[in-house]
């Protein structure tokens, strides 16, 4: 088991970084895709991703209960590479997102840091850093940047491996 979280802004190349990473691993990969899409231009950023993955890699869409998701698919000699932790976090705490019937953030991210240590797959966790501009104005914004923050911390906690990406360059952070 090893869980790499791979951090950066926004096309900074992180989501790249993981797949080549998984890529040279030689092993099965899923890739478990978190975002809904809710526009035509979001969806062309979709297509951009789905574009560069090889054709024999899994692919699932779970916008949420990450955790559930990484224990099913679990296995040992085998890769997971989760793409984003922050559009599932945006999604679960955004009031007019889609989501489940009583699900919460607070128990979609406490299962999430539970289940990481048990995996036995390689983990490739993806998620933008946020904090490195000013406070947003808005109260929802602000608790997205509070709560982004707050997870990568405690991801990067548990990880083995953390890498930042910036310019397509990686930057190894830890590990």
């Amino acid at each position: 088991m090893s869980i790499h979280l791979i951090l950066g802004g926004a096309r900074s190349g992180k989501s790249r970084f993981a797949e080549q990473r998984a890529a040279a691993l030689e092993t099965p990969v899923t890739y478990i895709a978190t975002a809904q899409v809710y526009d035509d231009e979001f969806a062309a950023r979709v297509a951009h991703h789905q574009a560069r993955r090889p054709p024999y890699w899994a692919c699932l869409e779970q916008p949420f209960y990450l955790a559930d998701t990484l224990k099913q698919q679990d296995a040992a000699d085998t890769c997971l590479i989760v793409d984003c932790l922050t559009l599932w976090l945006a999604q679960c705490i955004c009031d007019d997102c889609e989501k489940p019937a009583g699900l919460t953030w607070q128990a979609e991210r406490d299962a999430l840091l539970a289940v990481l240590p048990s995996l036995n797959s390689q983990v490739f966790l993806v998620s933008n850093e946020v904090g490195m501009g000013i406070v947003p104005l808005g109260a929802i914004n602000r608790q997205f940047q509070d709560e982004q923050g707050r997870l990568n911390q405690a991801v990067a906690q548990i990880a083995q491996q953390v890498t930042f990406v910036a310019a397509g360059l990686p930057l190894t952070l830890k590990g």
